[in-house]
């Protein structure tokens, strides 16, 4: 039997709707610029070339619904709604066409960034890491088996800041829908049960400030709401 010098920390994992039961999160990868106009107000030209991936730590996750304090080291924290990827089944050079007999379900997540970092990190040519992967920066909400929604590729993405919308699109919108973005990243790493895949925001990111709140919804998949608390 294995011991460790100390007790492991318990399992990242995320709530799932109308079970108990909870989806425990192995690795987290996201999509970079996978709707055009967000490309666009990023400075980039949208054209159809491959998605490039960055991670995040399994504990970023968080459950959506609380208040996540607004964290250490920025001036510049930015919102990015998107639709989460729950993997079921693992696999390498997964072909688009069995892409989605991998996904277990789906749900809403925002990846909360320090662009102020960000920027840093692009401008001086180093990692994003300290700029995505801080502590709950990747509020989810609860996923929703496949099984029980079907795989969707239309529906209405927004998000709101104190009520205002800041962000509406559509997943039709993707450069790369979600078969591709699993395909292409199964090329890279294999994939495994309790992968989230992250797969890109629309336009109209920005940033926010303690005390905002933070609603968002996918038309078909999931609601999700968060609060921003004091610094921490």
């Amino acid at each position: 039997m294995t011991s460790f010098v100390f007790a492991p920390l318990p399992q990242p994992s995320v709530a799932i709707s109308g079970m108990a039961e909870r989806f425990p999160v192995r690795r987290v990868f996201c999509v970079g610029r996978n709707y055009a106009a967000h490309a666009r107000e990023m400075g980039k030209d949208p054209d159809r070339e491959p998605p490039f991936f960055f991670t995040k730590p399994a504990d970023a996750v968080c459950d959506a619904g609380g208040v996540i304090p607004y964290p250490p080291l920025t001036e510049d924290l930015h919102f990015e709604m998107e639709l989460v990827v729950a993997i079921g089944r693992g696999g390498a050079d997964i072909s688009p066409d069995a892409a989605e007999s991998h996904i277990w379900g789906y749900g809403a997540g925002i990846d909360l960034t320090r662009r102020d970092l960000q920027k840093m990190a692009k401008e001086m040519g180093r990692p994003w890491d300290w700029a995505k992967g801080f502590d709950r920066s990747a509020p989810v909400s609860p996923l929703v088996p496949a099984a029980r929604i079907g795989h969707p590729t239309t529906g209405r993405i927004t998000l709101s800041v104190n009520d205002e919308v800041r962000q509406d699109a559509d997943l039709a919108d993707q450069i790369w829908p979600v078969r591709d973005v699993v395909s292409l990243c199964s090329t890279s790493v294999t994939l495994a049960p309790g992968d989230l895949i992250f797969t890109g925001t629309p336009a109209g990111v920005g940033a926010i400030r303690p005390g905002d709140r933070l609603k968002g919804m996918i038309e078909g998949v999931a609601d999700i709401a968060i609060e921003i608390g004091p610094r921490a």
